[in-house]
């Protein structure tokens, strides 16, 4: 044992760098996918949480005010239900933020979906036009216990007496109102639009769409004006949060993949450069176990320091870090699994580096004791006839002899080809992610986002009286009236938005994917989310109800909506009209001169109407996921550490390979000068090929996996941007001129060695 220790310490004295490579990078594995952990937890537990406490309604419906809600009770899927409440719509006013809300009518908590209290108290039947809000909402207003809120164009304020959490779906401007819980008779003084809204928990959550189905049938289908079931709160809720897991969940899978490979390749180079060593070692005494045993133990001891290290930063420092993933940090140390993650997570990571580990020393168990002689040439080796080509149109021996090295040996040219390229690839990969969001950014127009701010006037206001507003501001170049609608969809089992955007005369540029824009009656464009909840195509016909009126759309062509889910068709605001001559717009999609601030432009139209305008910047994804850039930097440079592991391997076997041809090099007149350049050229072909073949896999897979992102998200594909040929150049050249100047130094050293040297190299 004392002999296998003090090897083993030579050899770290060694290999310092190499072992401090293999511990950052298995820090770096290990903290991501700890992190994407957290995330997954952090995505999926509040909403679990909220909805296990509240006793959560599996579905809520909305009904106008004279259905008979009640009859739902005796559904025999129906465990329990809530309400029914009243309901009136209206809109909200705190610190010069509006909000379109939702009052619901109550005077107790209700044992089935029950708002749970974050601050504050609940109603009080002494304060008559005392509010609690929804969380989500409360922090849209800035608005706390104690506040005062204005109800736009009235008298009217309401005093905030409490927040509360709640497991339905959050508020969104523009998309979808705040909830407001006050007494039946502040709902009942309200001018807003009436209805009603019962919730139903059911036996099976299972059987989720048959209970809305049976609900519908019984109540009527012009009776329901909006569904939302749990699944579709659980998915609002979780959003980016678990994008931002799965990122970094895969590529933390494929970092490790890339180490593991990276760590079997520099293991295999460190063998076939110390046969005679293990040789040394066999003839004094040690057995096969014993030799395997020293190289992994060292790198199991490597990767287990990384890994502790990488344990003890995330659960000291991770709750710190600011944004989210601290956030998602702080939760998921709260949660019951969480010490069991924190301990299978790293020991996963080390079991499977030694797995890789041991392929690798397991070679080393099998050299002989008695060292052969190394053939002076390979059989069969001279110089192909590309290369002879070559030097006889005068091309630098150098470098002919460079690219010959390189590719000499296939099958161990081409495993450390792809060992390096495996880090390339997923280095490709994140900077097509970071690609697509900055597109996001830069360009929202090619990807759903031709409007840049939703303009919604009170009900005072004429269409002409609202243009004429609107053309006062030179910032606004075009003006789209519309009006969105909560739709049923065929089967009667979820709420779908439908829209009507632009007139035929001028159409709203609706960013496509597939298929055609909406120009006749009766055609419309959907997302990717209707489609897929529909199951329909490009070419197929659905049939849409708002109310008790049906709509039967033609689906043209599919656009990228990053609203909603992707839960959208749209069509012209003329063929809204067809049903209902009458039917006014009801918002207005505005864009905007380019470099325009949407923010100031929005503070100039509410006071311009003094407001009467109820003004939103139109929600931009890549918003929410600016966290994601943060992310993606991290693991760039975790795989760039992987791929510098494998570089200096691959970079270390060349030189030891290529001390053999010294003598030969030295003998037809190559300087020390030249012999480096050969061991120079050959690194940068390797890393040339590598590059080569990371882009070319790294772009197709990037752009899969981005669309399929997409697709499950609703948004759908087509979203995928790569990176510019310029950038990628850039990146291929530094990759290849990073690994020709690495290899100078160790060449040059080699190329200068004595001729005793290299014979007892050699030998």
């Amino acid at each position: 044992m004392r002999a296998t220790l003090r090897w083993a310490h030579a050899d770290l004295r060694t290999h310092r760098g190499e072992a401090l490579f293999i511990v950052l990078a298995t820090a770096g594995i290990v903290t991501s996918l700890l992190l994407a952990t957290a995330l997954f937890g952090y995505a999926t537990n509040p909403w679990q949480r909220v909805f296990t406490q509240s006793h959560g309604a599996h579905v809520w419906i909305h009904t106008g005010p004279s259905a008979d809600t009640r009859r739902l009770a005796d559904v025999d899927a129906v465990e329990s239900f809530a309400g029914p409440y009243p309901t009136a719509a209206t809109a909200v006013e705190s610190r010069g933020t509006r909000a379109a809300v939702e009052l619901r009518g109550a005077t107790e908590q209700p044992s089935t979906g029950r708002p749970l209290l974050v601050s504050g108290r609940w109603l009080d039947p002494a304060e008559a036009d005392g509010v609690v809000l929804e969380s989500s909402l409360a922090r849209s207003l800035w608005a706390e216990p104690g506040d005062t809120l204005t109800v736009p164009g009235t008298a009217r304020t309401l005093t905030v007496l409490g927040v509360a959490d709640s497991a339905e779906p959050r508020y969104s401007p523009g998309e979808r109102p705040g909830l407001v819980w006050t007494l039946p008779t502040a709902v009942r003084a309200t001018a807003g639009r009436a209805g009603q809204v019962i919730g139903l928990r059911l036996t099976d959550p299972g059987d989720t769409d048959y209970a809305v189905q049976r609900a519908v049938t019984l109540l009527g289908a012009g009776a329901v004006t909006e569904v939302s079931p749990w699944q579709q709160a659980r998915a609002e809720a979780q959003g980016d949060n678990r994008l931002l897991g799965q990122v970094l969940g895969l590529f933390g899978l494929g970092a490790l993949v890339a180490a593991g490979l990276a760590v079997h390749g520099a293991i295999g180079t460190r063998i076939r450069g110390h046969l005679r060593d293990i040789s040394v070692l066999k003839a004094i005494g040690f057995t096969p176990g014993q030799v395997v045993r020293i190289f992994l133990l060292q790198h199991v001891a490597f990767a287990l320091l990384g890994a502790v290290l990488a344990g003890a930063l995330t659960q000291a420092l991770g709750g710190r870090v600011p944004g989210r993933l601290g956030d998602a940090v702080g939760v998921w140390q709260g949660l019951p699994g969480h010490t069991a993650a924190l301990f299978s997570v790293p020991v996963a990571v080390v079991l499977f580096i030694a797995a890789t580990t041991g392929l690798a020393a397991w070679r080393a168990g099998r050299v002989s004791p008695v060292p052969g002689l190394r053939a002076a040439a390979q059989r069969g080796g001279g110089l192909p006839r590309a290369a002879r080509g070559a030097l006889g149109l005068r091309i630098p021996s150098a470098l002919v002899l460079g690219w010959h090295k390189a590719f000499t040996r296939r099958p161990r040219s081409l495993a450390t080809i792809a060992r390096l390229a495996l880090p390339l690839l997923l280095i490709v990969v994140a900077m097509s992610a970071w690609t697509t969001i900055d597109r996001f950014h830069s360009r929202p127009e090619q990807l759903g986002l031709a409007a840049a701010l939703t303009v919604r006037p009170d009900g005072g206001l004429s269409d002409a009286g609202v243009r004429a507003l609107l053309d006062r501001n030179h910032q606004v170049t075009d003006v789209h009236p519309g009006i969105q609608v909560p739709a049923l969809v065929p089967g009667q089992t979820g709420t779908i938005a439908l829209r009507g955007l632009g007139t035929r005369r001028d159409p709203y540029p609706f960013s496509l994917a597939e298929g055609r824009a909406a120009s006749g009656p009766d055609e419309a464009v959907a997302g990717q989310g209707l489609l897929d909840l529909l199951d329909v195509r490009v070419g197929d016909w659905v049939r849409v109800t708002v109310g008790a009126q049906p709509q039967i759309l033609h689906i043209v062509g599919r656009s990228i909506e990053p609203e909603n889910g992707g839960r959208v068709i749209s069509t012209s605001l003329d063929t809204l009209r067809e049903n209902d001559p009458g039917l006014r717009p009801t918002l207005y999609q505005l864009q905007l001169r380019p470099g325009a601030d949407p923010h100031r432009v929005a503070r100039e139209l509410t006071t311009a109407s003094h407001g009467r305008f109820d003004v939103h910047a139109v929600t931009n994804p890549a918003d929410r996921l600016s966290p994601l850039r943060g992310v993606v930097a991290g693991l760039i440079a975790v795989l760039a550490l992987i791929g510098l592991i494998e570089l200096l391997t691959a970079i270390g076997g060349t030189v030891r390979e290529g001390e053999r041809d010294l003598l030969a090099l030295k003998a037809i007149g190559l300087t020390p000068r030249q012999i480096t350049a050969v061991t120079v050229t050959a690194t940068g072909c390797t890393a040339l090929a590598a590059v080569v073949a990371g882009t070319a896999l790294g772009l197709p897979l990037a752009h899969w996996l981005i669309d399929a992102q997409g697709r499950s998200s609703g948004i759908g594909a087509g979203v995928a941007r790569g990176p510019s040929a310029a950038l990628l150049l850039l990146f291929g050249a530094a990759a290849v001129l990073g690994a020709a100047a690495l290899a100078a130094v160790p060449a040059a050293r080699a190329a200068r060695r004595r001729l005793a040297d290299t014979l007892s190299a050699a030998a």
